[in-house]
């Protein structure tokens, strides 16, 4: 059958329902590849004729964000505004967020935005638990019958942009099980043109729906800030990383902390080693010699990333990522799918030729495995890093990274188990699991190093390098008496003997074991005392990758972030805030959040506790 071209999104529509007969299974991808005029037209269809059904099979869908109210809202609203003019929201995320997905509609997804549905029972009941790479099988096992995706255009041509990762599988899957089903694509301009895999010809699509009316501005996901803790991880990590070797980075203010630490390794050498010096790393120089360093990328790095990330576009832009897989041919950097700040979109749009053909964006199982090429890719990517963002590790070397131990998921699996596996399967390669040592909420600070827990989702058995703020622990060929030993000497202070009396008394740790001297220095306190003098000199930049905020709101941020951690103390709060003066240049910050001028009580107070946020957490 011809592909149908069409204006219309109705007409997509009509054909979806027609060929499916009104029983709808359908994959759409992660993150940035939905067309979401397409989906929200099939929505609002299905919701309003309950003889039809629906089943939406995804990951990763995007919403903009939307404040509570109070200092929060007044920050965030004129930032939204400016950052997401003309994003269009998926009108089954607010459906769920308000109690309204209507019974013959269901949202299944493998992979949430962290924390985003921890509240709401449906979206934990219908979550999938799949490995990245079974994601497209099991969307086919479950029926999928229509593939709708975002489509770049070209010249004439066609690509799937940010997502061939598990289109290109699950249309392959779906024809291939013999049942009627549809691929549909809406051409939207603004999505970056990538060619190789990712580029389709008209014929891989049934109906194809190309009008201005239905393209616009792509969803930007803002830069996050880093802190201290993040810096550490960051630079404990990147010295870890082997010229001439492959990487794969995970994402969130961690993984940009260590794209912006490897790039300065690159570009600033004798000024990476004064810092990282400065942090103590020579206690690690066995481990860094044979699995690092802290010089330039003479030869560079070959990237092979499930996402590829605008720290890796910052890292190839570095000349960090740069060595070709195959000699002087092949790709210098491979993933699955794109997902970051509007300004890495515009630089993928405007790329010259000969750097996109260095970017293949190919199917996740290319990416995430070994198998079917395997050859290939043991020969490309040799001496390879997986370093990835966990939540806790126990004493023994599982990790925690996508659930609780009520069963309830945070985030989801994604391709975590295949790289931590990968590297035990791929010589001279190591996985690096990054986390910081705590969590606060509620004004309760705990350990994210716990002795066990009840869910896991890196079995200890592949235990290798952990990073915290604090250190480096290298698990690898290690006994279960000195995983514990080594990680507790990675933990803060405040839970080392908690920590060390559990594996006491379950027999992992002798009886007369100390912690170590040097570890009771693992303080918070102590950790912006050795930063301070990168701090000073500005070497611990908030955004090291950019950012959309402007001057005043970067001001704003760490000042809104400690009323935040001071919730606990409202009545305090207020009393304090009495005496907290404005100072002269408070007034640019307080126009922003309209306060300069406040009108009644509430805004009144808002404007003291501003006033308060800012004395505490301005520079000196």
């Amino acid at each position: 059958m011809p592909t149908i071209r069409t204006e219309s999104l109705e007409v997509a529509v009509d054909t979806i329902l027609a060929v499916t007969g009104g029983q709808v299974a359908c994959g759409t991808p992660l993150g940035l590849g939905k067309p979401v005029p397409l989906l929200n037209a099939l929505y609002g269809r299905v919701k309003a004729n309950g003889m039809l059904r629906l089943e939406i099979l995804t990951a990763l869908s995007l919403a903009i964000p939307r404040a509570k109210g109070g200092l929060e809202a007044r920050f965030l609203d004129p930032f939204v505004r400016r950052v997401f003019e003309g994003v269009p929201s998926l009108d089954y995320l607010t459906d769920l967020a308000r109690g309204r997905m209507p019974p013959n509609i269901g949202l299944y997804e493998f992979y949430f935005r962290p924390g985003a549905m921890l509240a709401y029972p449906a979206a934990q009941q219908n979550y999938l638990s799949s490995n990245y790479t079974h994601a497209g099988r099991d969307m086919v096992a479950r029926g999928a019958n229509v593939v709708a995706v975002m489509v770049s255009e070209r010249d004439g041509r066609l690509s799937l942009g940010s997502n061939p990762d598990l289109t290109l599988d699950v249309a392959a899957g779906m024809r291939a099980s013999g049942r009627p089903c549809v691929v549909a694509g809406v051409v939207n301009r603004n999505m970056p043109f990538m060619v190789a895999d990712a580029e389709v010809p008209e014929s891989f699509f049934d109906v194809l729906v190309d009008s201005p009316a239905h393209e616009h501005p792509l969803f930007g996901v803002p830069n996050p800030p880093l802190d201290a803790a993040d810096h550490a991880i960051g630079l404990y990590a990147s010295s870890l990383v082997r010229d001439g070797g492959t990487l794969q980075l995970g994402i969130g203010s961690i993984g940009d902390s260590v794209a912006h630490w490897l790039r300065e390794r690159h570009t600033k050498p004798d000024s990476y080693r004064e810092m990282a010096l400065a942090m103590d790393i020579d206690r690690y120089e066995r481990l860094v010699a044979e699995e690092g360093g802290f010089g330039p990328f003479a030869e560079g790095l070959f990237a092979s990333s499930e996402m590829f990330t605008w720290g890796m576009m910052c890292l190839m832009q570095a000349g960090v990522i740069r060595r070709r897989a195959d000699g002087d041919s092949g790709p210098a950097l491979q993933a699955g799918f794109f997902l970051g700040p509007r300004e890495f979109y515009r630089v993928l749009r405007e790329l010259p030729e000969e750097e996109r053909e260095k970017i293949l964006m190919t199917s996740v199982t290319r990416v995430n495995d070994l198998f079917g090429e395997e050859a290939v890719a043991r020969r490309q990517r040799h001496d390879a890093r997986f370093i990835n963002v966990c939540m806790m590790m126990t004493l023994f070397g599982a990790a925690v990274s996508d659930a609780l131990a009520d069963g309830r998921v945070v985030s989801g699996v994604g391709g975590q188990y295949n790289f931590v596996a990968m590297a035990h399967e791929l010589e001279r390669a190591r996985s690096v699991l990054m986390l910081r040592s705590t969590r606060e909420a509620r004004g309760k600070v705990d350990s994210n190093i716990v002795f066990n827990y009840g869910h896991t989702t890196i079995p200890r058995h592949l235990r290798d390098i952990v990073v915290t703020e604090y250190g480096i622990a290298e698990l690898r060929g290690r006994t279960d008496g000195e995983v514990a030993a080594a990680l507790i000497g990675i933990a803060d202070a405040r839970f080392q003997d908690g920590l060390a009396q559990r594996a006491k008394a379950a027999g992992k740790l002798p009886a007369d074991w100390q912690v170590p001297l040097a570890a009771r220095a693992n303080t918070p306190e102590n950790l912006r005392k050795r930063l301070a003098p990168l701090q000073a000199r500005g070497a611990l930049p908030t955004f090291p990758l950019g950012t959309d905020f402007d001057a005043t709101e970067q001001r704003l941020l760490p000042a809104l972030q400690w009323l935040k951690d001071q919730s606990q103390r409202k009545y305090g709060l207020l009393l304090e805030s009495f005496t907290a003066a404005a100072k002269p240049e408070d007034a640019v910050a307080l126009e922003r959040m309209e306060l300069s001028n406040p009108k009644g009580f509430e805004a009144s107070m808002l404007r003291r506790l501003l006033v308060l946020a800012l004395r505490r957490t301005d520079s000196p």
